[in-house]
């Protein structure tokens, strides 16, 4: 096994780990509303703090891509997310105690994507960087699946206090082996001194390139509002999917987890087929027949239409297949989104794009539990709530679907950035102050 591709297995468990800590509080929801006499609305504000720093620590830390190597970023990151779940095995702990530590696992957590796509795409070229990206995203849909049935188990014979301490260990486990392999890839760009940094701000070079530029571009900004959509629609799925189909469809926790879970699966299915015939179409040289964000968009739109039909059927016949099947192909924005957004970015600033695109769709992770929990809560009834709620999502991905199918264009935007396609194999030449 090749080491970029022994990273890439590292990172894809570091993703597993990462997405196990955000769906245990959907999972243990009910058990906690129950124990803690909350109702579904305070719920949602526990969901929303594990964003509250979210995206700022995403912002932040990906920022400081260009002076502290990634191996260390990831390394740190992954002990304080780690650390920030065991207090709750504690009996005493009480929802002051969930709010502040779903607060202090975001900031842990938030920057944990973008870093590790950084770090990540320093092991593979430009043309090759589609299916390590969509690795890496299978372990947020791999989290879930391996998640659920486990959590489910965990907080049926152990009590939900427990599900956070297993998540927790978990993550420190992962800690312990990356600290013995984790290293960074011979494209990765070196990190510079505050003064170096200083200089080459003063003296502008063809490292980098104006940031306003990247981030006003039509493809950052439908990248990242196609990105935004799509986590909205994951949050939605795995804060609130388990109470509707315990609480509307009538499933038990153990049927409402497996569904949750197979779910997940069907993303990362997507997630990994597309990477794979992205990476096959680039070595081949094949030529597109749209580009990617154009196909991109035009599946999230399919997606858009899956929940609608989701929210208002209550066909079980027809609500199934549509979470197992075309509702999942929303997940292939996060990959298209990251690779277009590395695309239009200096190897320089890669970390500095990734972070702000985060930014951006982790706002989906704040707003979607405290806006339908508020519905749901507000309407005449649970069932009405919810299906206010599908078809919100559902009209949110059909906008953003539609944008990124007519302005996402990573190749157009890069040569208008003077962003030529590196070749294959070459290693970006980045100013180093050692």
């Amino acid at each position: 096994m090749s080491r970029a591709w022994r990273t890439t297995w590292l990172l894809l468990a570091f993703m597993l780990v990462n997405f196990a800590d955000k769906a245990v509080l959907g999972l243990a929801g009910p058990e906690i509303r129950a124990d803690f006499g909350i109702t579904r609305q305070e719920f949602g504000t526990a969901q929303s703090a594990f964003f509250a720093l979210f995206s700022l620590a995403a912002l932040g830390v990906s920022a400081l891509t260009r002076r502290v190597r990634t191996t260390t970023l990831l390394l740190v990151l992954a002990l304080l997310w780690s650390v920030a779940q065991l207090p709750m095995l504690w009996g005493a702990a009480g929802f002051g105690t969930l709010l502040a530590t779903r607060v202090l696992l975001g900031a842990a957590e938030g920057p944990a994507s973008p870093v590790a796509m950084h770090h990540v795409h320093g092991w593979f070229p430009q043309r090759e960087r589609a299916l390590p990206t969509a690795v890496l995203l299978v372990g947020a849909a791999a989290g879930v699946a391996v998640a659920s049935p486990v959590l489910t188990w965990v907080i049926t014979h152990w009590g939900w206090r427990w599900s956070f301490g297993v998540v927790g260990l978990a993550g420190l486990l992962w800690a312990v082996c990356w600290r013995l392999w984790g290293t960074d890839g011979p494209l990765a760009p070196s990190v510079t001194t505050k003064k170096h940094s200083e200089a080459a701000e003063r003296t502008p070079t063809t490292d980098t390139v104006p940031l306003r530029a990247i981030l006003l571009s039509g493809t950052f900004l439908t990248a990242a509002f196609g990105s935004f959509a799509a986590y909205w629609s994951m949050s939605t799925m795995l804060t609130w999917a388990p109470d509707y189909l315990e609480s509307v469809v009538g499933w038990d926790l153990h049927q409402a987890g497996t569904m949750v879970g197979l779910g997940a699966l069907a993303s990362g299915a997507v997630i990994l087929g597309h990477g794979l015939i992205a990476q096959r179409s680039a070595r081949k040289g094949t030529p597109r027949r749209l580009p990617p964000g154009a196909g991109a968009g035009l599946l999230v739109t399919v997606a858009g239409c899956a929940t609608a039909v989701y929210g208002t059927t209550d066909s079980l016949a027809v609500k199934v297949p549509m979470m197992l099947g075309p509702m999942a192909l929303a997940m292939v924005m996060l990959t298209v989104a990251s690779t277009a957004c590395a695309r239009i970015a200096p190897p320089a600033q890669r970390g500095v794009v990734l972070g702000t695109l985060t930014f951006v769709y982790a706002l989906g992770g704040i707003l979607s539990p405290l806006v339908l929990g508020g519905m749901v809560d507000r309407a005449r009834s649970v069932s009405a709530g919810y299906e206010e709620g599908w078809l919100l999502t559902a009209g949110l991905l059909v906008t953003a679907g539609v944008l990124a199918a007519l302005f996402c264009r990573p190749e157009a935007t890069a040569r208008r950035l003077g962003l030529p396609e590196p070749a294959a194999g070459s290693v970006p030449q980045v100013p180093v102050a050692h």
